[in-house]
Formats: structure tokens, sequence, C-alpha cells
């Protein structure tokens, strides 16, 4: 079974949060963005992303699109709102 990709990402210890959301694409249906929150003092690059998400997840896996972000929006129970991501 292939694995998580939220769960992959978090296993990264500079990762904080992360959230992915699909991406309407015409060609293949649906794209994949991640929204990442660094632990603080942490950096990394798009491409040290990249080259993580490649040697732990399967590359159809593999988020198109990212984003770093400075904290994700959180519903009124606390949990990632990913209808505020999508927006």
């Amino acid at each position: 079974m292939p694995p998580n990709i939220e769960t992959v990402l978090y296993s990264h210890p500079d990762i904080e949060e992360a959230a992915l959301i699909p991406i309407p694409d015409e060609e293949i249906g649906n794209q994949i963005k991640a929204f990442v929150v660094l632990r603080n003092g942490q950096e990394m690059t798009r491409n040290a992303f990249d080259a993580f998400c490649a040697a732990h997840l399967p590359k159809y896996m593999v988020p198109h699109q990212m984003a770093f972000c400075a904290a994700l929006p959180k519903t009124s129970t606390g949990k990632i709102d990913k209808v505020q991501l999508q927006s």
C-alpha cells in the first residue's frame, strides 16, 4: 500500500504542519498542492522539498505545487481549514 502523503510530510523533522488540496487539472484530473509550515527557525528550498518527497513517495504522489506558509488557517474546532486553502 502506498504511503499517506501527509504522514510522509510530517515525518520530515523541519515540517511542523502540512495540508494537501486537490487542484483541478483538465489533463490528469487533479494535481496535488501542498501547504507547508516549517518549525521555528528552519529553512527549506523548493528543491529540498521536492527531493524529500521524491525519496519517500511514488512519483504520482509527489505534490505538483507547494507553498510555504507562516501558519495554516484553522476552523473553530482547531482543525486545518482546507476550504480556506482552496480560495
